[in-house]
């Protein structure tokens, strides 16, 4: 098969209060190395909509708005084999470590997966009845064609844990 693709690092730290997981980044992301790059993906403008933040295309001004407002950011893969972007073509994936960083970073209250496979694969990981909660909500990708408004209205459940 293809050549392994890797997540990025998790971007947390001591003030974080919620954990978002997607699956592992799609091409346009890997290309950019940054999480959620591709330009259709809702995350960013959700992210910024929620904090009542004036929107950024800059990557490190995006992650600032990320720690001011408590939220840590990973992946539930590690590694995998795919060809494209789909999460339907993952293949041979490796988990990240979950489990082990919430352990050393225990301010993390909440656990929010965007999208369904973010959510099985780590429901497989930690179990159904993990110590804090674990919220599927619908995925920011394109590819989820629910409305951006309807998509909103479910990751307003982040605003609770913050």
């Amino acid at each position: 098969m293809q050549n392994r693709i890797s997540s990025f690092p998790p971007i947390i730290d001591s003030g974080s209060k919620i954990l978002i997981l997607g699956s592992i980044p799609g091409v346009k992301s890997l290309e950019k190395q940054q999480y959620y790059g591709h330009p259709q993906n809702k995350f960013w403008k959700i992210i910024f909509e929620l904090f009542n933040e004036e929107f950024k295309e800059d990557y490190s001004e995006r992650i600032s708005v990320l720690k001011k407002n408590h939220v840590a950011l990973w992946d539930v893969i590690d590694s995998c084999e795919r060809k494209g972007s789909l999460d339907s073509e993952i293949k041979n994936e490796e988990a990240n470590q979950i489990g082990n960083l919430l352990e050393e970073y225990p301010n993390v209250k909440a656990i929010f997966c965007n999208g369904g496979k973010s959510h099985k694969d780590l429901q497989k990981l930690l179990g159904k009845n993990f110590r804090i909660p674990i919220y599927l909500l619908p995925s920011t990708s394109p590819l989820h064609t629910i409305s951006f408004e309807r998509k909103f209205e479910d990751w307003k459940k982040i605003l609770k844990y913050i």
